[in-house]
């Protein structure tokens, strides 16, 4: 039998909300100025973001892989050089490392937190490694202070993957300001979503920000005049006004989170278990638990109405696409961690009474699989 719409706990509504006259106005401006392709809505929102992210620079990209990409090109990496990538993450992690003509070599993750493990990290440093990409995996900070001092003994460039982490702090320090530069993605799913694709590259770096700006636009330093083999990634006018709309409710929506987060905590039964929360600066974009019996937990979830997703069931150790590159070191958390992940619904418009009634289902699940 379907489930009708009251019935249905979806695990994110992109559909309009709060904000839909404030976007339908944003883009109506757009539309009337004429002007579609790095103008003055990308500019304002540059800054904007730049002031939200306590950073000098931000640099609008396509997208969060190219954000990725283009720091590590600016930043100085190069083909032949390998860059540390953590083995749990999107795949575009690596992908992105990759596009900058370098080799990604994936270290293993803390088994608490599912971010880059330093000692991991350090381990897999070899004299071609020149960079090492953390990433802020589901909301929270890797340990930047760990990470930051074994890529100070070795010499390496920090590029921080922030696309999950808009507004998160290590240690109470912005996430995007501990390295060399941050990368944050915009996609609509993000805590900061526009209606498309869409990213930024933050740093304090003005000679580095200048060169994201040339390579996104195909290397340009004037017009028809290409320097650089730049890329074609530059945020379009409409995106950059939806998310200049968005980000002065990004605070409160970060804080909404946080509290659905928080009652998770309370209500879940204490056979499955949330990834830790190691900073209190974690910002939830996405809530995973453990769960033994996960693909049994999800399809009771499913039959009760919730749907879940799992982030992510192949680590990039695993994937196909960087089979050629072969496996240094297996990683055996991320493995284990791929096996047990389910992401429960957790968005800004859920209420406490959603988390109660997942929590239930879980609790009954639970119950009645100790008792069959």
């Amino acid at each position: 039998m379907s489930l009708d719409r009251e019935e249905h706990l979806p695990f994110l509504d992109l559909g309009p909300g709060a904000d839909a006259a404030d976007v339908r106005q944003a883009i109506e401006r757009v539309l009337e100025r004429g002007w579609f392709v790095l103008g003055p809505e990308v500019e304002a929102f540059e800054s904007e973001f730049a002031a939200a992210a306590t950073v000098r620079h931000a640099v609008g990209t396509g997208n969060g892989t190219d954000a990725i990409t283009l720091a590590l090109r600016a930043a100085g990496v190069k083909p032949g050089d390998e860059v540390i990538v953590p083995a749990m993450t999107a795949a575009f992690t690596g992908l992105a490392v990759l596009a900058a003509g370098a080799t990604p070599v994936f270290a293993d993750v803390d088994r608490d937190t599912l971010t880059l493990d330093p000692a991991a990290c350090e381990a897999a440093v070899t004299s071609r490694t020149t960079a090492v990409v953390p990433v802020h995996l589901y909301g929270q900070a890797a340990d930047m202070a760990a990470i930051g001092a074994a890529a100070a003994r070795h010499g390496l460039t920090i590029v921080e993957d922030c696309c999950q982490a808009h507004l998160a702090t290590a240690g109470g320090v912005p996430v995007g300001t501990l390295g060399a530069a941050g990368a944050f993605s915009f996609y609509p799913t993000k805590n900061l979503g526009a209606l498309g694709d869409a990213g930024a590259v933050v740093t304090g770096d003005a000679a580095l920000a200048e060169r994201v700006r040339q390579l996104r636009n195909g290397g340009q330093t004037h017009r028809y005049v290409h320097t650089l083999a730049g890329v074609n990634s530059r945020l379009d006018e409409l995106q950059a006004a939806v998310l200049r709309v968005r980000l002065p409710r990004l605070a409160a929506a970060t804080q909404a989170r946080r509290a659905l987060a928080a009652q998770y905590r309370a209500q879940l039964p204490a056979s499955v278990t949330p990834i830790h929360e190691r900073d209190p600066g974690h910002v939830y974009h996405l809530f995973p638990i453990r769960s033994a019996r996960r693909d049994a937990l999800q399809a009771a979830l499913a039959a009760a109405g919730v749907e879940t997703l799992i982030h992510y069931p192949i680590p990039l150790s695993r994937q196909p696409a960087f089979a050629h590159l072969g496996v240094r070191d297996r990683c055996l958390a991320a493995d284990d961690a791929a096996g047990s992940l389910l992401s429960l619904p957790l968005h800004p418009r859920m209420q406490a009474s959603d988390v109660r009634r997942v929590a239930a289902t879980i609790r009954a699940f639970e119950e009645g699989q100790a008792t069959a």
